[in-house]
């Protein structure tokens, strides 16, 4: 009997011993935590907090805690962004998130215009300031003293381009200055989220990975937006469609989609869908005048946060800029950490059909460029990778960019478009995300990168 018990205390020591101690569904969260509510920045969304949000969750953070305020961003920061509508709104979320978790108080996050936006929230009344236990704020904007007198974290880009506001602080907070990390960067990467972490809760985390799941299954919900409004699509006859794809060429597995969503009501929010962990999906919008196609890496975890950005229906956004024609493929490629092409051996290399579009000219550093509008300019079939297009170079003094690029198309798709990005600080590891070559007369497709390297 003894032996028995021995040879049971052995097993159980090696599966102590090689079971990840911070495998998702054991661990457990940290006492007391409170709702987290992140806000944007210009141009931004929810998707600028949803690696974090699969961070904490890793970490044993409820979903539900883990939630983003989002408002329309198109006036920017001039004398007409309505910012105590904006703030009003921002109260209300916070009111109904505490209603919702049931706690008492919520932590705050602010990234760029949206430090400005939590801080004159904080300060507007000691009522609004109550409802909140802590801030983080996201290299935005400085001040003389604590918002609100909330315990505060201020984050700082180390990484400026000579044309960005040099880096503030914040007087009776900790600030923290990220080396080697710009603007978008700074809300997304696995070093700020392991300082929230331990500002929020007083411990280190388990990991600053994003788990997969043990089950293998996922569960995926967002919604679909108009950019930058951020008010979710209301057209009676759209609907999102869900496929399973082959990784190797984008194409669809089966005749009919996985799910299918209608888009008739104005938060344009969809699912949950029931996935599986590792499996490449496409997110097609499915409209009158033409379908846009969503492609990501295969997703191991469940995400809650996703946002798939459109144009209203009719109007002359920003992709109505871009040449079509049926015998070339359009993209809008895009990722929560800036495109670096003129570092060295720190830039990023994102080759198209075996053409890398990020270089020095089309993706410099002090351009923070995270969206790039991939066409065939003037509808030429040549391609011209030795300047960016100037309107989408130039609409934004950052974020965007244009590459002229010649990608042939059919209809239907009669091969796939190898998308293959190297990123800066990845061990030399590729992301891939293979897709049809859709005709861009009929078809729009966003490609939308991991800000981080899949863990294995």
């Amino acid at each position: 009997m003894r032996s028995k018990f021995w040879i049971l205390a052995a097993v159980l020591l090696l599966v102590a011993t090689f079971l990840p101690a911070c495998a998702p569904g054991i661990v457990e969260a940290p006492a007391n935590i409170k709702p987290i509510v992140f806000v944007h920045g210009a141009a931004g969304s929810a998707a600028q907090f949803e690696s974090q949000a699969m961070r904490f969750t890793s970490n044993g953070y409820p979903a539900k805690y883990i939630t983003a305020y989002e408002y329309d961003t198109s006036q920017g920061l001039t004398p007409q962004f309505p910012m105590e509508k904006v703030c009003t709104g921002l109260d209300e979320f916070i009111t109904n998130v505490l209603k919702d978790t049931g706690a008492d108080k919520v932590d705050l996050v602010g990234h760029s215009l949206g430090t400005i936006v939590s801080q004159t929230y904080l300060r507007s009344s000691p009522e609004r300031a109550e409802k909140v236990a802590h801030y983080i704020n996201i290299d935005g904007q400085g001040g003389a003293n604590l918002p609100g007198g909330v315990p505060t974290l201020a984050f700082w880009a180390g990484r400026r381009p000579p044309s960005f506001p040099a880096a503030g602080t914040i007087v009776g907070a900790t600030n923290v200055t990220l080396p080697n990390v710009t603007h978008v960067e700074c809300s997304t990467c696995p070093e700020a989220f392991v300082e929230m972490f331990k500002f929020l809760t007083g411990q280190v985390p388990s990991t600053d990975k994003i788990l997969p799941e043990p089950s293998g299954k996922i569960r995926l919900a967002g919604r679909v937006v108009i950019f930058p409004q951020n008010i979710g699509i209301q057209e009676p006859s759209a609907t999102l469609q869900i496929w399973e794809v082959d990784g190797k060429t984008g194409a669809r597995i089966k005749s009919q989609p996985q799910a299918t969503f209608p888009m008739g009501e104005a938060t344009g929010v969809w699912g949950p869908f029931d996935g599986k962990s590792g499996v490449n999906y496409e997110f097609c919008l499915v409209r009158d005048a033409f379908d846009t196609h969503y492609y990501f890496e295969p997703t191991i975890r469940s995400d809650y946060l996703i946002r798939l950005s459109a144009e209203a229906a009719g109007s002359q956004g920003l992709s109505s800029h871009m040449d079509r024609s049926e015998r070339q493929s359009n993209m809008l490629i895009s990722r929560g950490k800036e495109f670096w092409g003129d570092q060295g051996a720190d830039s990023d290399v994102l080759k198209i059909d075996g053409n890398n579009i990020i270089t020095p000219e089309t993706c410099p550093l002090n351009k923070l460029v995270n969206v790039i509008f991939v066409y065939d300019n003037g509808t030429d079939g040549k391609s011209d990778l030795t300047a960016p297009i100037p309107y989408f170079y130039n609409v934004l003094s950052v974020f965007m960019s244009g590459v002229d690029l010649f990608i042939p198309a059919a209809d239907p798709p009669n091969r796939a478009i190898s998308v293959v990005l190297t990123s800066r600080g990845g061990g030399g590891k590729t992301q891939v995300i293979n897709v049809p070559n859709w005709v861009s007369i009929k078809h729009r497709m966003g490609i939308l990168f991991n800000d981080f390297v899949q863990a294995e």
